[in-house]
């Protein structure tokens, strides 16, 4: 029979922004006996169907508003299904207001303190069985909300048909919704405090996201991917052990290669997997890194203003393509490290930005919240919800991905409140000082989590300052950081090779200067990205003189870097002497290769990488000072510097010599220890990478004539333009 609809219940079902729709749609037991209620806009008829067995009921439609309604025989409610007729089709479906509820009440409880180190489990979308039925859960975090619903394909992108449940413990609005699938796409309709209907908001926690421009959240199913690199993970922590070689080849996957026979199109993470792979293998390259590869939604921000943090970019593949490619490097005995991004977010309006009708993962106040520079928005690190979002995502490619190391963007944005701001456009923290007390907790929290939690997983810093112990355990006052970028030496250093050589002996100290710190952090020397764009030239162009003399300077400013402590990061074409600056929207140019200078570089880049990952001499005493001894630092007349580099076993060194002008030194006196002589283990200048052969003919023996300091020395000639490194050696071989 039709039952009587008040307008206190109808009218918010009919502008979805009921404040219980689980009280009020689905089957109820009231005074008058069960009751049924279903929105199902635009259908001719509905019946209730007992499971299993025949049509109880037959509900009507409630003044023509697309509510159907109706009284079912029985007082105990019963599993039911609702019969659906729009126009001459029928469609029996599953009623989500019939469900219980997605999360548990512990899952509730650790949202609500913010301690859910799973939590991407929970929010989000998953495909499940609740009740014997498959369907998808949804749960999004939005406490302030008046209302939310799950929007998609599925229901027109109708925000009626799909209001949320709200868990007011946690602020989480959460729904089943039966019979969908992976591929579904979806997003949040959200209605402000004030009842404003927000633009549609993709899903934080979402596991993949339509290709850009489109910007709506996918359904994915469980992984299926079957993981084999057990052995690589069992032994992680000892193969990256701080001791250990660590070189790193920096790669932006939208612009390593491309397909130019087909519309130069990206190549996707299954031919990365065999082209890119076997590259960095066979280079010596010991780990790789992927500039951002969280989903986002502008390919110009190259990935460095993410809108998922939990999605593997779609440009190249699904999550288990991605998985797949993880795989592989691990396969060839290569670390996989990514760029994470939790220093801002842009303000797209599909994303974070005022996501619940409110500044709710963003300062509200713009002095806190706003980045000048690159027009994003500034998390709330003191928001234990918020802390708890970043913190998970951390964790998810850590756990999901097996990704073995985070490399930590703009971190010295998140450490200062006045970052790139000017008197007045700050707020001090409650000591009146500059630091980000919020972030500095954060930051400590996730380097701890990821410690006890993902044994072998480390984390770097892109810092660029004087602040103490980033890569200090928290214990000490540190971050907690396993290694922090040395923004200074390249700084430096940079300055310093981009001299004519002429004039290098008034710049030699930003050659030595690093030396002073060099041990106070464990340092990554980076030639990264960010010195080959915006008008910076690449690496090639920055040397001074003709090509020669070009090819030259980078080939010894290589080497010099190889010898020199701290472990190593280059980026992509670096190691081809690639002309052009790096561009995002094409390939790099492979075709240089063709040429012999070019294939030099990229020899001596191989070389450097095996030398310093067999030599133990030139990476296990990348962080301590017991591991450098200068010979001499004060040649700035001939631009010449010489070091030894030992192992843990002092009697395991390495002599690097670098001469940074393009006069050839002749009959060079160098200060060695006690040994019978040294052979010439690389050479940047030999024709074998495009340089003029001029050395030592393999072998230098000592003389009992004291240098430098030290009981014997060695006669030697130094290529022009280039850097040598020596071993002790018996005699020739």
């Amino acid at each position: 029979m039709p039952i009587t609809e008040s307008d206190r219940d109808l009218a918010p079902i009919l502008a979805a922004e009921h404040a219980d729709p689980f009280g009020y749609l689905g089957m109820h037991r009231t005074a008058a006996g069960l009751i049924v209620r279903t929105f199902q806009p635009g259908a001719i008829s509905v019946e209730v169907v007992r499971r299993g067995g025949d049509v109880v009921a037959k509900l009507s439609d409630v003044n023509g508003t697309g509510l159907f309604s109706g009284a079912v025989p029985g007082d105990e409610i019963f599993p039911y299904r609702l019969r659906v007729t729009h126009g001459s089709e029928k469609h029996d479906i599953d009623d989500p207001y019939a469900f219980p509820p997605v999360l548990g009440d512990l899952d509730v409880h650790l949202l609500a303190e913010g301690n859910h180190l799973q939590a991407w489990t929970k929010l989000g979308a998953h495909c499940l069985t609740l009740a014997g039925v498959s369907g998808v859960g949804f749960a999004v975090w939005a406490p302030n909300a008046r209302s939310v619903s799950v929007v998609g394909d599925f229901n027109d992108w109708d925000g009626r048909r799909h209001p949320m449940r709200k868990r007011y413990e946690c602020g989480v609005w959460e729904l089943f919704i039966p019979d969908l699938g992976p591929g579904v796409r979806y997003k949040y309709e959200i209605k402000s405090p004030e009842g404003v209907r927000l633009p549609h908001k993709a899903d934080p926690y979402a596991s993949r996201a339509e290709h850009p421009p489109a910007t709506a959240s996918v359904v994915v199913e469980s992984s299926q991917h079957v993981w084999r690199d057990e052995a690589w993970m069992a032994n992680r922590k000892r193969l990256t052990a701080p001791t250990e070689a660590m070189s790193i080849y920096e790669v932006h996957l939208g612009s390593w290669r491309r397909k130019p026979e087909e519309g130069s199109r990206y190549l996707s993470y299954l031919e990365l997997a065999q082209e890119l792979v076997p590259y960095v293998r066979d280079l010596g390259f010991t780990h790789v890194e992927f500039m951002p590869v969280s989903e986002y939604p502008f390919d110009g921000s190259w990935g460095y203003q993410p809108i998922g943090l939990f999605a593997p970019t779609i440009r190249f593949g699904t999550p288990d393509e991605f998985r797949a490619l993880v795989d592989a490097f691990h396969a060839a005995n290569i670390g996989v490290i990514v760029d994470w991004v939790p220093g801002h977010f842009p303000s797209d309006p599909h994303g974070l930005a005022m996501f619940d009708g409110t500044h709710l993962y963003e300062h509200a106040d713009p002095r806190q919240g706003f980045h000048k520079d690159w027009n994003t928005l500034i998390y709330n690190y003191g928001r234990t919800e918020v802390a708890n979002f970043l913190l998970n995502s951390a964790l998810c490619w850590l756990k999901e991905f097996h990704i073995d190391a985070l490399r930590v963007d703009a971190v010295a944005s998140m450490l200062y409140l006045d970052y790139s701001r000017n008197p007045g456009e700050w707020i001090p923290n409650r000591y009146g000082g500059r630091e980000n007390l919020d972030a500095v907790n954060f930051l400590r929290r996730l380097n701890e989590v990821i410690a006890t939690r993902m044994p072998g997983a480390q984390t770097m810093a892109e810092e660029s300052t004087a602040w103490p112990m980033v890569s200090r355990p928290t214990s000490q006052g540190g971050l907690g950081f396993d290694y922090k970028w040395n923004m200074g030496w390249m700084h430096d250093t940079l300055e310093y090779i981009e001299q004519d050589p002429i004039h290098r002996q008034y710049q030699h100290n930003k050659l030595s200067f690093g030396l002073i710190y060099a041990f106070s952090e464990n340092f990554i020397l980076p030639l990264s990205h960010d010195e080959v764009v915006h008008g910076k030239g690449s690496m090639i162009t920055k040397m001074p003189g003709d090509v020669w003399q070009k090819f030259a300077n980078l080939r010894t400013y290589y080497t010099f870097m190889y010898g020199h402590p701290g472990k190593k990061l280059l980026f992509m074409g670096a190691e081809i002497a690639q002309w052009a600056e790096w561009n995002h929207d094409k390939s790099l140019d492979w075709h240089l290769l063709d040429l012999p200078q070019h294939q030099g570089i990229q020899r001596l880049i191989g070389d450097l990488n095996r030398l310093y990952r067999d030599r133990k001499a030139l990476s296990e005493g990348d962080h301590h000072e017991a591991g450098f001894t200068w010979i001499e630092s004060n040649d700035t007349a001939q631009s010449v510097l010489s070091f030894i580099r030992r192992a843990r076993d002092p009697s395991d060194f390495v002599v690097v010599v670098s001469n940074f002008t393009p006069v050839p030194r002749q009959d060079y006196r160098l200060g060695v220890p006690d040994v019978a002589g040294f052979k010439e283990l690389l050479n940047s200048d030999s024709a074998f990478y495009g340089g003029s052969n001029v050395g030592n003919s393999g072998f230098v023996a000592t003389d009992p004539i004291p240098a430098h300091g030290f009981p014997r020395s060695v006669r030697i000639t130094i290529p022009p333009l280039a850097s040598i490194i020596l071993a002790p050696a018996a005699g020739p071989t």
